[in-house]
């Protein structure tokens, strides 16, 4: 798949794609948003016909970091990693900005640097910090007023309306789904564009939530294709639709899936060298034709036969110009 020129994205369709983010919300229920965590996994996202994808944060922490989801990732390294994924699709891409890093002041901030870099939206979160990944025990959260101030704090820090604030509580392991109810609320009225209520137990959490906050659309974490899921069972996409969500986020779908891929083909790999046999497994791997789509190559030849000299052309490639990464 070819690739348009990212900086022509970046410097010309932020304010649309926020718009069309916000028209997604509105009228495609459930909105699926996979969660990404690099190049390949935000391309496959908007090459598989996705219309939004989400930075999983934990993704992130643990594929960069090498590390658990409590915050040891802080704002810059997690910023630095969107603003790459954020100009490399043409799709709205929302990111998880944990719990906005400190208090109201910071979370004003917070939301200027990812707006800055191309994000369309962030989640934060109720927390007390250090954080911990949404489904691990030992969770606590802020006083309900001090993540009222947060908001306020996101929802005057934006520059364009269009800029989603998703506040997500994770009151429900802690104050049960009444603290969860009471917070989101609290949360809408304080100006949230999306609640979003974390680790729910069942459908009826979800109703819950959502006939709470009738004017304001609601995110459920779905877990699709992660076994042993701790918390929250997996409900089908009709069943959240008629439930009245308007947005599912997939944070481990695609981390999950590529742990695997990479370890079956190891598996193969270490069979080759036990067994002295060699093994062509296409069906492990992705093509070379694909991997280079993905990183845009096709847009760098084409760049090239535009700016480069004649004679540089056939020098490097001669007869073969515009087959440079299919060889």
């Amino acid at each position: 798949m070819a690739q348009s020129d990212p900086g022509e994205r970046h410097q010309g369709a932020m304010k649309s794609k926020k718009r069309i983010l916000r028209e997604l919300l509105a009228s495609a229920r459930p909105l699926v948003s996979p969660g990404v965590y690099d190049g390949y996994s935000a391309r496959l996202v908007e090459q598989m016909g996705f219309k939004t994808a989400a930075t999983t944060g934990s993704g992130l922490a643990n594929a960069l970091l090498v590390q658990p989801d409590i915050g040891i990732m802080g704002l810059l390294e997690n910023l630095d990693a969107c603003r790459h994924l954020a100009r490399a699709v043409s799709i709205p891409l929302m990111a998880d900005a944990d719990t906005g890093y400190g208090n109201a002041v910071t979370v004003y901030h917070t939301v200027q640097y990812f707006e800055e870099a191309g994000i369309c939206g962030i989640n934060i979160e109720d927390q007390v910090w250090p954080k911990r990944c949404g489904h691990m025990r030992g969770k606590d959260v802020i006083d309900v007023r001090e993540m009222c101030k947060k908001i306020e704090a996101a929802v005057k820090a934006k520059t364009d309306p269009d800029f989603v604030i998703n506040a997500r509580t994770d009151a429900i392991a802690v104050e049960g789904i009444e603290g969860a109810v009471k917070r989101a609320k609290e949360y809408a009225a304080a100006g949230a564009d999306l609640i979003y209520p974390d680790a729910v137990r069942n459908e009826d959490d979800i109703r819950r939530v959502v006939e709470a906050v009738p004017d304001t659309p609601v995110n459920i974490n779905m877990g699709f294709g992660v076994r042993n899921r701790p918390t929250t069972p997996l409900i089908p996409l009709a069943r959240l639709k008629a439930l009245g969500v308007a947005r599912v986020s997939c944070p481990r779908l695609l981390t999950a899936a590529a742990i695997s891929g990479m370890r079956k083909a190891l598996e193969q790999m270490r069979w080759c060298i036990e067994t002295g046999e060699v093994a062509d497994r296409p069906d492990l791997l992705a093509s070379m034709e694909e991997i280079t789509a993905l990183a845009g190559y096709e847009r760098i030849d084409a760049l090239e036969e535009e700016f480069s000299l004649e004679e540089d052309l056939e020098r490097r490639y001669g007869m073969e110009r515009g087959f440079v990464i299919k060889k």
